[in-house]
């Protein structure tokens, strides 16, 4: 069958674009192809700076024939509704169709209408030229002669203005050739503004930059080799590694690898050469992150550390070159290093001014005294300076100061809780976003918290608070390690929850995949921590509190004296009442008062949402999850404990027993409420007249006494024992007694006895919500 070779070459394509732009042709033309009735064996994309290619493989020679069907009008319609049928049908006469007869419908017309198949080479001609011109590129710009203006002409091609080609970087030519595989292929000639596609291509720019005739795709890649061009991305960087390695470790190094610089290096060159470059061992004095940084960003080259070593580097680095030069690479090499010095020169500059005084301490003085800051320590001076500028954080939340403000309110009540030293955690907070003022954060805004914390090591903060300084921003992503002690755990929740209320507050919610400012990935950062450092937390009220903060005084002061309150006891009406009345979803903020915070209900659903995936991720049971999760949970951290315990218990005979004594009973009691049939509110006992009837009263209540000292001491399996108990009884129940008595007072009894058995499991799990 034939192959199909598609080539679009074009000047450099930014590294970053390259890889998804491949892709993305190749599901364009497949789809094309396939809406055409074309199929194929397989197809692969390569990419390389120049050049976008697609390979496919067992393409069909031609679309298969086609017969359709259409559905005409009734045979005694009106002549307009015949002639509109013929037009669309294709048909010259009414004789050409033919008549069906239905019984319910009568006589109507149906036209068959046969398509014979096309040939490949005429379907791809003309689905080219749509993809390549309608193709979405990040950025695109149009150039040559076609985008001059219309009317105007160049070397005989007329000037289209905007209706031009729009192209990454200008798009030099086409190849495309079709045919089988060990015959002669043909040009499928389409063409874009000027350029045709044809059977030629070119090699690496400076090594080779003569015509290439091609035929298929064998002798493409072989002879792009040849003139120094490597197509498959993948053995770029096989290469890159591989070489940056053997000679890293022939000086005695190690490579120190880097992903991310790994795949934008391979989209920077078609034949790589690895050479190795020094600098000054007097920059080593600079840290490594800033090192690492400074060379990756500007110079795309990799950093080597001595053999052996897993901390610090050396003063070797390693580059990546696109051409083989006749020196063996020495110009390249010096060409490199003379920038690299001047970078790290700056980098040194960055990192010596970021440790000496700020030239205004003056003007400082006030926001020194508001968070308790130390003129004399340059880290404090510089969070005074991002306090007294006003720096935004946000439009609509106002300053990093007022920030910083909400975050050490919210820290001061978290501490307690988490068990973190208030001090601490307080000094921590104030210094959290200080380096955003630094000028090394400034050059490399990776480096922020990190270049915090090595501030503060230097002016001799405590460990703990220079630590938290780093890990207030983690945990960065699922993988991400958490903070490594209370203090910066404290931090980072306050800092978490003060982002995600706050976007809350001002309705910028993730929607779909968009997530403009990483909420999910707070919100499951905040899951992490709970979970993981097993926190007990009243996520509501601190939501609460951390809502509040955007509001006046005395309504933080309301939400402040309702955390205080919750946090000794739960379950008292009062408390509940009076925490109700901060989160109904309908009341609304008048009169300059505090009255209610709608968006705190909206985010405890999303961490819900979080809380699920999360779990689900480690293996739990989807319906397990909805069983324990109710709208009014905010102690995540017993969610996973009540789901861990579930997820054990249900594939044992007990968990069994228990689930198919509450079911049938619950299931009951479900249908005949739905009916509107009466359910007394408690069960009587001198309405209890079978032994059957008294004997699960009895098992009742003893499970439900048990279930509850158990749910008590956060012993869920106990808890859930105890109640699979009443297996037996429930059983024995069914088989003697008729819930539906014929008396209503004995009916409305039977029905309250399995009202009670649906409460005394609801203190565990809904079951009604568990499969099988």
């Amino acid at each position: 069958m034939p192959d199909l070779l598609l080539e679009l070459r074009s000047e450099e394509i930014p590294a970053r674009m390259q890889r998804k732009a491949a892709g993305d042709l190749k599901k364009l033309v497949t789809d094309a192809l396939v809406e055409r009735g074309l199929t194929y064996e397989g197809a692969r994309e390569y990419w390389t700076p120049r050049r976008l290619t697609l390979d496919i493989r067992g393409l069909n020679a031609r679309s298969a024939d086609v017969r359709e069907e259409k559905k005409g009008p009734r045979t005694d319609a009106n002549e307009k509704a015949i002639e509109g049928f013929l037009r669309g049908a294709g048909l010259s006469d009414i004789s050409q169709a033919q008549v069906v007869s239905d019984p319910k419908k009568g006589d109507f017309y149906i036209a068959i209408v046969n398509k014979p198949g096309r040939a490949a080479e005429e379907i791809i001609a003309e689905v080219m030229p749509g993809i390549i011109r309608g193709f979405a590129w990040p950025k695109s710009m149009r150039s040559g002669p076609a985008s001059m203006p219309k009317g105007s002409s160049y070397g005989g091609i007329e000037g289209k203005g905007s209706e031009s080609l729009r192209w990454v970087r200008p798009l030099q030519s086409i190849v495309c050739l079709f045919g089988p595989e060990h015959d002669e292929t043909q040009v499928i000639p389409f063409e874009i503004d000027g350029i045709v596609a044809g059977n030629v291509t070119y090699g690496h720019r400076f090594h080779a930059p003569d015509a290439i005739t091609v035929r298929r795709f064998e002798d493409y890649v072989s002879s792009l080799e040849k003139a120094k061009v490597i197509l498959d991305a993948e053995r770029r960087k096989d290469i890159i590694l591989h070489d940056a390695k053997d000679l890293a470790f022939a000086n005695g190094l190690d490579l120190v690898e880097d992903e991310g610089l790994l795949e934008e290096v391979c989209g920077l060159v078609e034949w790589p050469q690895v050479l190795i470059g020094t600098f000054e061992e007097d920059y080593l004095e600079i840290p490594a992150e800033i090192i690492r940084l400074t060379i990756k960003t500007n110079q795309k080259c990799f950093v080597t550390r001595p053999q052996g070593a897993t901390e610090g580097l050396s003063n070797r680095f390693i580059l990546v070159s696109n051409i083989e030069a006749k020196d063996g690479g020495k110009e390249i090499i010096h060409g490199n290093g003379k920038v690299v010095r001047a970078r790290l020169s700056d980098a040194k500059h960055f990192w010596t001014r970021d440790q000496g005084d700020l030239p205004d301490l003056e003007t400082l003085k006030a926001s020194a005294a508001k968070f308790d800051l130390d003129l004399k320590k340059p880290l404090d001076q510089r969070m005074a300076k991002l306090d007294a500028l006003n720096v935004t954080f946000h439009a609509k939340l106002g300053t990093q100061g007022e920030r910083v403000a909400r975050i050490r309110e919210l820290a001061k009540q978290l501490a307690p809780v988490i068990g973190a030293d208030a001090d601490l955690v307080d000094r921590a907070v104030v210094l959290a976003k200080a380096d955003l003022r630094t000028e090394a954060v400034g050059e490399f805004p990776e480096l922020q918290g990190l270049m915090g914390r090595k501030y503060a090591s230097l002016q001799g903060e405590n460990e703990s608070v220079a630590a938290a300084i780093e890990d207030h921003w983690k945990p960065n992503g699922p993988s991400d390690r958490l903070p490594q002690d209370k203090v910066g755990l404290t931090v980072a929740l306050a800092d978490k929850l003060d982002t995600l209320v706050g976007f809350w507050a001002i309705d910028e919610k993730p929607t779909g995949s968009k997530d403009p400012f990483a909420l999910r990935r707070a919100a499951l950062g905040v899951v992490r921590m709970i979970l993981e450092r097993n926190v007990r937390l009243e996520l509501r009220g601190f939501l609460s509190l951390v809502n509040a903060g955007f509001y006046p005084e005395s309504s933080r002061k309301e939400v402040l004296d309702l955390i205080n309150l919750i946090n000794p006891t739960r379950g008292n009406l009062e408390e509940k009442a009076l925490f109700e009345r901060f989160n109904d979803e309908k009341a609304t903020y008048s009169n300059g008062r505090f009255v209610a915070q709608p968006s705190v209900y909206s985010l405890m659903e999303f961490f819900h949402d979080r809380l699920k995936v999360y779990l689900r991720d480690l293996g739990a049971r989807y319906d397990l999850i909805e069983a324990v999760l109710t709208p009014e949970t905010d102690d995540l951290l017993m969610v996973a404990r009540r789901v861990e315990a579930l997820t054990a218990f249900v594939t044992d005979q007990d968990g069994i027993n228990l689930l198919a004594g509450t079911k049938r009973a619950t299931q009951l009691l479900a249908a005949e409420e739905k009916k509107g049939t009466v359910v007394a509110d408690s069960v009587s006992e001198d309405l209890l007249k079978l032994d059957a009837e008294k004997a699960l009263y009895a098992a009742i209540k003893t499970a439900s006494a048990d279930a509850a000292k158990a749910v008590e001491a956060e012993d869920f399996r106990s808890a859930m024992q105890a109640l699979s108990t009443l297996r037996a009884p429930v059983d024995t129940f069914f088989e003697d007694v008729l819930v539906n008595d014929e008396g209503n007072a004995i009916r409305a009894n039977r029905l309250a006895l399995l009202k009670a058995i649906r409460e005394a499991t609801g203190t565990v799990a809904d079951f009604s919500k568990i499969s099988g």
